[in-house]
C-alpha cells in the first residue's frame, strides 16, 4: 500500500515527533509498503493516511477525509493529545471521530478515550535498539542520564534540582541530553551548570551520541509532566538501563503500576531520596534493574513490526 505518515515537526527537525515518523516510515517499508513522510496533507496519492498527533496534524486529517472519504485513516496520540487536547480541543476530538482506527503507545492510554471509541485503538509500543546494552559505566562519577528537549510539559530541570540536595559524599552527576526550544530556558541551563557542579546539560546531540551516554548510564531520570509513552524510557529497557520516573499514566503504561522506581510529579524530594538509595542500596539498584530486564521485551523490533503488520492488515 501506499502510506502517508503526516507529522507536524518538518524536515530535518530533531523533534521526537519527526524521529518517530521517520523511524515509523523506514520500519514500514521494511514491510514492503510505498512510505512517504510529509509534515501536512496536500492531496498526495497514498491508500492510508497515518496522522501523527490528532490536534497538530487535525487540518491534514480533516482535508484528507474529506478528499478521500473511503481512504484509510490512522490518527496517533501524543500524550498532549490524550491529557492536554481531548478534554477540551474540539480539533482534537475530531480527528478521533475521523480515524479508522487510532494508535496510542501505552495500555493506560485507552483510559482517555470514550468508551464507544476504544474499539478501533491500538496499542503499538515504540521499539529501540538495544545495541549499546554493554556499554561499560563511568568509573569517575555515577552518571545519571535525563534524555528530552528542555520544554516546560518535561519538567527538564527537576532531576538538577533534586542532585542539589544530595550529601557531599554522593558521586551522582546528571548528563541532560536535549535542545534548549526557547532562548530563555538555555539560559536557566547555563546558569544551572554554574550553580550546580553536578549538572551538566550536554544538548542536543546526534542519536547514536545519545543513546552511548544512555547506554553507559547508571540510571535514566524521566521527570515529565505527561507522556504518550516516553521514547526515552523504551531506549533505557533496550539498553539495560533502569529508570526513575514520575508516576504519570504515560510511564506506568510501560513499567507497570507497582514498580518501585517511581515519584510524584514535581516532588523534588522524592526525587532526591530516590536517587540517593539508588546509588547507596545496591539490593534497590538491582531489584529495578531485573525489573527493567523483564519489561525489555516490549520494546523489541520484532514486536513493533508484528503490531504495525496487524493494523495495516485490518485496514
Amino acid at each position: 500500500m501506499r502510506l502517508l505518515i503526516v507529522t507536524p515537526a518538518p524536515k530535518g527537525s530533531r523533534k521526537g515527533n519527526r524521529i518517530t515518523a521517520d523511524r515509523w516510515a523506514r520500519m514500514l517499508r521494511q514491510l514492503g509498503h510505498r512510505v512517504s513522510v510529509a509534515d501536512a496533507f496536500h492531496d498526495q496519492a497514498c491508500d492510508v493516511l497515518i496522522g501523527l498527533h490528532a490536534r497538530k496534524s487535525s487540518v491534514s486529517i480533516r482535508r484528507y477525509r474529506a478528499a478521500r472519504p473511503q481512504g484509510r485513516l490512522v490518527v496517533v496520540l501524543t500524550g498532549t493529545d490524550l491529557y492536554h487536547d481531548l478534554p477540551q480541543n474540539l480539533a482534537a476530538r475530531k480527528s478521533i471521530e475521523l480515524a479508522d482506527r487510532l494508535v496510542v503507545l501505552q495500555p493506560q492510554a485507552l483510559r482517555a478515550f470514550p468508551r464507544e471509541l476504544r474499539s478501533k485503538a491500538r496499542v503499538i509500543v515504540q521499539s529501540a535498539d538495544g545495541i549499546a546494552r554493554h556499554s561499560v559505566p563511568r568509573g569517575d562519577v555515577f552518571e545519571v542520564c535525563v534524555v528530552g528537549h528542555l520544554r516546560p510539559v518535561k519538567d527538564p530541570f527537576r532531576a538538577a534540582l533534586a542532585v542539589r540536595r544530595l550529601p557531599a559524599e554522593s558521586r551522582i552527576v546528571i548528563s541532560h541530553l536535549g535542545a534548549a526550544l526557547t532562548p530563555g530556558i538555555a539560559i536557566r541551563a547555563r546558569a544551572e551548570m554554574q550553580r550546580n557542579p553536578r549538572y551538566r546539560w550536554l544538548g542536543d546531540l546526534p542519536h547514536v551520541q545519545a543513546l552511548r551516554v544512555l547506554a553507559r548510564s547508571q540510571v535514566l531520570v524521566n521527570s515529565s509532566k505527561m507522556e504518550g509513552g516516553a521514547n526515552a524510557i523504551c531506549e533505557a529497557l533496550a539498553c539495560g538501563v533502569p529508570v526513575l520516573s514520575s508516576r504519570i499514566d504515560g510511564s506506568i503504561g510501560l513499567l507497570g503500576k507497582d514498580y518501585p522506581g517511581y515519584f510524584e510529579t514535581g516532588n523534588t524530594r522524592q526525587l532526591t531520596d530516590l536517587l540517593h538509595r539508588f546509588e547507596a542500596d545496591a539490593a534497590f539498584r538491582s531489584r529495578l534493574k531485573s525489573d527493567c530486564q523483564e519489561l525489555a521485551p516490549l520494546v523489541e523490533p520484532q514486536r513493533e513490526f508484528a503490531a504495525w503488520r496487524q493494523l495495516l492488515t485490518e485496514l
